[in-house]
């Protein structure tokens, strides 16, 4: 397909490792929480290989109006960032994402679906806006670097484009427990380190 072909609504998928279903304390009810896309993991698309630059999303997760959405059906409907539903931001790993589903039918499946493993991709549909095109090698397809895009919506899904990690699903006690053991284990490491150069001054 010509570049000028390409169309201008696009969408990219990952299975992710990070995507959680978390239960607030307050209120009993749950959120999904996850990495819709990663940074530096190289896609093939076929004819392309692409990957994303970190950065990509920061304009775009400041002033565009991006929905929340179950396999980019807009019949179903996970959040809105500017309704305070969707919540995103980029950090060392990717576009993280953390959604307030409403107390629907279809959201109670779909965190059924994440708990037993059925759903394990994320995905995000966007407008490139800035990218750079870089020569395959030999038959190697071109490597397109998203450097800027417009996001449209993320959006759980069935089917991977990048297929590097995989989904899991935890309440929030699970989730706190696994970081206070990592808080724990954290102060022991701190306190050997401490009394080992105690003992290094005596």
């Amino acid at each position: 397909m010509p570049e000028k072909d390409r169309p201008k609504m696009e969408r990219r998928t990952f299975a992710v490792d990070s995507l959680l279903i978390e239960k607030r304390e307050e209120s009993q009810t749950e959120k999904i929480i996850g990495h819709a896309a990663v940074f530096d993991i190289i896609g093939d698309g076929g004819w392309f290989r692409e990957k994303i630059a970190p950065g990509a999303f920061a304009t775009s997760i400041g002033r565009d109006d991006v929905r929340a959405l179950f396999n980019h059906n807009p019949d179903y409907v996970l959040g809105r960032n500017k309704a305070g539903t969707l919540l995103m931001r980029e950090d060392e790993k990717g576009l993280l994402v953390e959604i307030d589903p409403p107390d629907t039918q279809f959201a109670r499946d779909l965190k059924i679906s994440i708990s037993r493993g059925d759903i394990t991709q994320m995905s995000f549909g966007f407008e490139i806006l800035d990218e750079e095109r870089k020569k395959g090698e030999g038959n190697e397809p071109d490597l397109f670097v998203l450097r800027e895009v417009k996001l449209w919506d993320v959006s759980p899904v069935t089917f991977p484009f990048y297929q590097q990690t995989d989904v899991s699903v935890h309440s929030r006690e699970a989730w706190a427990m696994e970081h206070r053991k990592e808080q724990v284990s954290i102060g022991i490491r701190t306190d050997l380190l401490r009394r080992e150069l105690n003992l290094r001054r005596l």
